[in-house]
């Protein structure tokens, strides 16, 4: 039952509502369009889930990570490519600007994000910096009144959809890691090229970007933070965005499980629903089990986020954990529908494609092995 005195559980069910009602009806024909509906990311922007963790100061809507987290879950039960534009526009782009933009910058670039009116992206990937973000090659050269930046980037969703993108150049080639600086840019900058849109396994309706800088130029008030400062803002952000893909991991999972869940008590076999069938009830049971585990880590995460406490380790095992356990529910959704879950007329294939992804972006399985490792 709904807690009217709790506005967590009002925003909430609001996201439910909208997820359900608008996004999981006409998920399989944004994947064939291969693109999210304007309306769709307007409205999300009014229900206040593009600033969700951002000061209201600056347009946000303050609600904590715990709430937020509940909120990406939701809607990647409707939709995972949608709840990716929201995740990767919350954390790492918006926080990054609260975090490190001055007041100026805030004002010209980051409110609009925040309130929703914006889109923005993240840009440090390239083709060969992928796990090792130190591997920049994109090149910003000093002139006197700004920089000129030439270069290239892979792997960036938002891009076509966004207004905004934070990126990291190399501005001193001489310093390694420490050479690398972050900027903020509008999209429409001469210069700035969205090469192609990439075409993928899943989340078809999530754009993954190949960006081009050509003689870009822009002025000294778009570096955020000091030269060199680039890897650190970069990397600051990796506890939240870990928390949205593990909450958005849970969703998609979520949804499959219900979807065969319901299947298995309608589908009839030997006389009785499948699901009485215990090699189908076993199945279900241990899927179930995972979800619960794989929630109850991110929201673990989230609320150590809240209570401003170290949440990298609670992250990273919150990320590893869900998006692995994503893939295993969303294959025994697809094993209980037997040949019908392997049909595209039946959700559970695309959430299964949708989902593998998760393993990947905000650092991968193995790379989230690695900072656990160090931390024992």
């Amino acid at each position: 039952m709904l807690d009217h005195t709790d506005p967590s559980a009002l925003i909430i069910e609001a996201a439910r509502r909208f997820a359900q009602e608008r996004l999981a009806p006409h998920a399989a024909a944004r994947e064939q369009a291969c693109r999210i509906e304007p309306e769709i990311i307007r409205e999300l922007g009014e229900m206040g889930f593009l600033g969700a963790t951002n000061s209201a100061e600056w347009g946000g809507s303050e609600i904590g990570y715990e709430t937020y987290a509940q909120v990406v879950e939701e809607i990647a039960a409707g939709d995972g490519s949608v709840s990716t534009l929201v995740s990767v526009h919350n954390a790492p782009t918006c926080e990054i600007l609260e975090k490190f933009a001055t007041p100026a910058q805030k004002e010209r670039w980051f409110r609009p994000m925040a309130s929703g009116e914006a889109i923005g992206s993240f840009a440090l990937t390239e083709s060969a910096a992928g796990s090792d973000a130190s591997g920049v090659r994109t090149r910003a050269v000093r002139t006197n009144s700004g920089y000129v930046i030439n270069g290239s980037k892979q792997f960036i969703s938002n891009a076509s959809y966004g207004k905004t993108t934070i990126l990291f150049a190399v501005t001193d080639p001489a310093a390694g890691k420490k050479g690398i600086s972050a900027f903020v840019v509008a999209n429409d900058t001469p210069g700035f090229s969205v090469a192609r849109v990439e075409h993928k396994l899943g989340q078809k309706a999530s754009d993954s970007c190949a960006l081009a800088f050509d003689d870009m130029q822009v002025s000294n008030d778009q570096r955020i933070g000091e030269e060199g400062q680039g890897l650190k803002i970069a990397l600051s952000t990796l506890e939240s965005g870990r928390i949205g893909i593990a909450a958005q991991s849970v969703g998609m999972a979520r949804a499959a499980l219900d979807y065969a869940i319901g299947y298995a008590k309608e589908r009839k076999q030997f006389g009785r629903p499948i699901i009485e069938h215990q090699a189908v009830g076993f199945r279900l049971v241990e899927a179930k089990t995972k979800l619960a585990a794989a929630r109850e880590l991110t929201l673990r995460a989230a609320r150590l986020k809240d209570a401003g406490q170290p949440a990298l380790e609670a992250a990273a095992m919150a990320k590893l954990f869900a998006s692995e356990a994503a893939e295993s529910i969303c294959s025994a959704a697809i094993q209980t529908l037997g040949g019908y879950g392997y049909l595209s007329d039946y959700p559970v294939e695309r959430i299964y494609r949708d989902v593998r992804v998760c393993q990947i972006y905000e650092g991968t399985s193995d790379v989230q092995k690695i900072i656990l490792q160090r931390m024992l």
